[in-house]
Parts: C-alpha cells; sequence; structure tokens
C-alpha cells in the first residue's frame, strides 16, 4: 500500500474542530473535521506521526481499502481478494467490528462472519473477541470501507502516568481543554485541585515540546507495514527544549499528590512540577510571570450529591478572585448552577463535550 489514504483521527464528540486546529499545527495535509473526529491524508508515515505527536486524538484509524457491495456473496468474495497481507501480519491476532448504515447489507453479525471467514482461510490469521489488533469496517450507502486500529490501547494511555486518582480527567481530554483555553507553552500552568496532576502534566510536556507517544507501544508496531528503521528515526527526530516556566498543583490529597509527584518523575517533567499538599483555601499563585489557572473540580454526576458541592464552588470563586488577579482561568464541569456560583465572568460558551456518557463544559474566564 504505497498511495496515499485517509487517516481518521479519532476524539471526544464536540472537539473535532480543535483536533482539526492541531492537526493543521502539525503539518498534516487536508485535515478535514467531521462527527467523531479529523481525516487527514498521507501514508504509513504520517500514520506512525500522528500516533506519536497528536495530543487530542483517542485513537489514529488507518482506512486501507474500499469497495462496493450489494449482498452478502459479493461481501464474501470482495473480502477474499482484499489484499490483507499488504498491513496484517497472519501471526497477530485480530477481531473484526462492522457496523451497517443505509445499506442492502444490513445485517451487521453476518457481515462480521464473511469477513471474519475471508481473513482465518485468506490470510490465515487467528479471529478472536479478545484481540488487541481491531479491523473496523463501515458499510453504508452499499459501500463497505476497512479500517485498522494503529493505535492499540486509547491513546489517552501516553504510557508514563501510571498512578490515577478518583475520577481522573484523561490526557487527551485535558490537552484539548488547554488549547480552547490558548494554552501552547509560553506561559505557567496552575491546577488547586490538582487529583493525580493531568492538566499539570500536560501543560508541562507542551511547554518542554515532548512528544506524548513517546514512551509507550502502538498496535501499527505488529503490522507489515510497519518499519522499525524508519520509526526509530522519526522518534529521533522529535527534539525537546529547555525551559524557564514553572507549574504547579496542588490537592488537599496527599496520596493524589504522591500520585502526581510520581508521574512527573516518570514522565520526565519533574524538574519543572511542583505538586504540594494543602486545602483550597490555603491555594495562593506562585510568584514570577502569571498564566492559566485549569481546574477539574468534583461535580454531582460523577462524585453524588452536588448540593454539598455548592460552597465548595463558591468558595474556589474566591479563592481565585482574590489570589489570582491577572490569570485567566479554565474550569471543567457537568453542572452550570455550580459554575455559576463560582461568581467568575465566564467568556461565551463552548461546545459541550462528551465524556463516558456524561456531558461537561469547559468554563473560561479573561484575565481576572
Amino acid at each position: 500500500m504505497d498511495t496515499d489514504f485517509e487517516i481518521f483521527l479519532a476524539t471526544a464528540p464536540g472537539l473535532e474542530s480543535v483536533l482539526a486546529e492541531e492537526a493543521l499545527q502539525h503539518g498534516f495535509a487536508n485535515p478535514v473535521a467531521s462527527n467523531g473526529g479529523v481525516t487527514i491524508t498521507g501514508g504509513w508515515p504520517e500514520v506512525w506521526r500522528a500516533n506519536l505527536v497528536m495530543r487530542g486524538a483517542n485513537r489514529v484509524l488507518a482506512r486501507i481499502g474500499s469497495f462496493r457491495v450489494m449482498h452478502l456473496a459479493q461481501l464474501d468474495k470482495r473480502a477474499r481478494k482484499f489484499p490483507w497481507g499488504e498491513t496484517l501480519s497472519p501471526n497477530i491476532p485480530v477481531r473484526v467490528d462492522v457496523v451497517c448504515r443505509k445499506s442492502k447489507i444490513y445485517h451487521a453479525g453476518a457481515a462480521t462472519q464473511r469477513i471474519e471467514t475471508a481473513i482465518k482461510e485468506e490470510l490465515g490469521a487467528v479471529v478472536s473477541k479478545e484481540a488487541e489488533l481491531k479491523i473496523m469496517v463501515r458499510i453504508e450507502d452499499d459501500l463497505c470501507t476497512i479500517s485498522v486500529d494503529t493505535s492499540g490501547e486509547l491513546l489517552h494511555k501516553r504510557g508514563h502516568k501510571v498512578a490515577v486518582n478518583k475520577a481522573p480527567m484523561r490526557e487527551t481530554l485535558a490537552a484539548m481543554f488547554l488549547r480552547q483555553c490558548s494554552y501552547d507553552g509560553s506561559e505557567p500552568v496552575v491546577d488547586i485541585m490538582c487529583g493525580s496532576g493531568t492538566f499539570v502534566l500536560e501543560a508541562a510536556e507542551v511547554a518542554k515540546g515532548l512528544a506524548p507517544g513517546r514512551t509507550r507501544n502502538f498496535g501499527f508496531e505488529q503490522f507489515n507495514s510497519f518499519d522499525p528503521v524508519a520509526w526509530a528515526a522519526l522518534k529521533d527526530a522529535q527534539t525537546s527544549r529547555e525551559t524557564d516556566l514553572q507549574f504547579y498543583g496542588s490537592d488537599r490529597d496527599a496520596g493524589a499528590v504522591r500520585m502526581s509527584t510520581a508521574n512527573a518523575e516518570r514522565g520526565g517533567v519533574d524538574d519543572i512540577t511542583t505538586f504540594n499538599t494543602h486545602p483550597l483555601q490555603d491555594a495562593v499563585a506562585p510568584e514570577g510571570p502569571k498564566g492559566l489557572v485549569m481546574i477539574n473540580p468534583p461535580y454531582g454526576a460523577r462524585i453524588g450529591n452536588k448540593k454539598i458541592l455548592y460552597s465548595v464552588y463558591a468558595g474556589l470563586g474566591t479563592v481565585l478572585k482574590e489570589r489570582f488577579r491577572g490569570w485567566r482561568v479554565g474550569m471543567v464541569t457537568s453542572e452550570p448552577s455550580l459554575a455559576k456560583i463560582t461568581g467568575l465572568k465566564f467568556l461565551d460558551p463552548l461546545p459541550s463535550v462528551s465524556n463516558g456518557g456524561l456531558r461537561i463544559n469547559l468554563y473560561r474566564t479573561g484575565k481576572l
């Protein structure tokens, strides 16, 4: 498969345009936002690079081929002729997921059986529901499009953040919210309810120019199309940079602070991050340049009873207004009433984002 093909960068619904901006910044060709993600164009090196450098993508799908199908016998025949071996190895088990929409072939189970049989008999690979490597087939308007999940584990699993606290923010989501707050690595970031430190760690990595996928493995490393020498060269070409900025997190939970500190060490940003244990009411702005306060406070849908949180949000607003003058604020919550009680003046609202079936919103301020 030497020609360019479509590459789909999946993200949380509501963040497609933000991800398209990131793809453009990284120099990917023709980023087009659509439902659930962004389509770019390229070959296998672009697939590898997208997995390595994109902070907001949940996974990277390579669309390796398509053909028209009107009935199951035709699907069986064309699936058997499909060049599976150009991408997949017969030694690696695969699983097949099929979706049918607006097509003469409407039974996803029957379509799955035809494709699984073709892979087993023509490629010689084991097909298993437990396989890590996933083939995703979409039959829509009688067009069968075959994609492979090149990421393996979801991309929020950076590979160096092991310890997580209760109700953590996914790294990919945190990266997109930072971008929506105009964060580009040129200012400090503080999180005064930091949990396991996701916002602080993501911001510090951006400031140092560290690729998010630098310490993990990917599904594409098992493909026949994988070139380990070219991949090593691509990783070696990624350059970090020095920064004079410092990044700060604090939390009343000493265990969460220990998690954050350990995660920073594994991620190689412990030299520019500081985490402290103290309650919200003791938070103060650090000395030095002003920047961005990013917070993911507890909210009712993920913690329990939201009524007890009104005083927490009111206190949060007081601390920010009194001690962080000149800073901007980004705050994530599912409850508009909780955001309102902070007393902060928020900018125009952004589209809500789906996160595990829950609609959440990023609330942003200008300089306080």
